[in-house]
Order: structure tokens, then sequence, then C-alpha cells
């Protein structure tokens, strides 16, 4: 198993989209790249703590490769937005891929390249590639949130 973890707004959505690929054996929500140590929801929703909201996930590469997943996370938000998605706005909803060794750095890179190539997007894609910090697991509330809602 290895793990990735991925910031691309609201980690409700950004979870339930990772959990349904084949091969993503769990997943997390939670918070990270930030100064403030065991944060809580309120804290990091003011914006104060420097951290993003994220989903922590690990992956069998025997079923789904991490470029897969890095193409599955530009389909799941907007990469050209900066400290926003959708309605949720601040630096805790920016784009963020937090890489957990040199070859998912590499690949997160060349991908970004690739996209800012290919002309998909009219903006350039502004996630940022940084290593991996601590994560911290949200309230449980928030774990699963959407598939809970929807059953």
């Amino acid at each position: 198993m290895q793990q990735a973890t991925f910031a691309g707004g609201c980690f409700w959505g950004v979870e339930e989209a990772f959990r349904k690929l084949d091969g993503v054996t769990s997943t997390a929500a939670g918070y990270m790249g930030g100064t403030t140590e065991h944060p809580t929801y309120e804290q990091v929703c003011s914006g104060e703590t420097g951290h993003a909201e994220v989903v922590q996930l690990e992956f069998d590469p025997n079923r789904i490769s991490y470029q897969q997943l890095l193409d599955a996370f530009w389909g799941m938000h907007n990469p050209t937005s900066l400290n926003y998605q959708g309605p949720d706005i601040g630096t805790q909803y920016r784009t963020v891929i937090f890489y957990h060794s040199e070859e998912q750095r590499q690949q997160a890179e060349q991908a970004v390249a690739g996209l800012d190539a290919s002309g998909r997007f009219l903006s350039p894609v502004v996630t940022e590639i940084v290593p991996a910090e601590i994560f911290w697991r949200a309230e449980d509330y928030h774990q699963c949130y959407l598939s809970r809602g929807l059953r």
C-alpha cells in the first residue's frame, strides 16, 4: 500500500470521489500544511492556522497508479482556482498535492506541466506541490460525510 494526500476544496466531495475508485483502500478527511497542532474544524475554517482541508488515502499500486489518482484529482476540482472552489473561499480550500515520495513529486510536476501545455484550462494550474506534513485527522463527523448523507 502507498499513501497520497490531496487538497481540492471542501474535503467532503474530494473524499467521496477518491473513495469510489477501485484500488483506493481507505480515505480520511483531515488537515495538512498549517502551523497549529491538533487543529479543529473551526480553527481551520477561520483561515488562521494555514491548513488546507485534505484527503489522505491509501491505495494499492497494483490496482490503481498514482498517475490515475492525479487524473481523477484534476477532474474533481478546478486546479486553476486560487484559494477557492465553488462557493468555498479561503486558503483552507486551496488546491495542493502533498507528495510522499520523490516519484510522486516528479509525477505531479509533470502532470501540471502537461495540463498547462494541453490547453484544457483557460488559466494556468495553481496547484501547489509540496512535501507531505503531519496529517491531522478531522473530526469523526467529517469522515465519509457524503456517503452517510446519501444512505
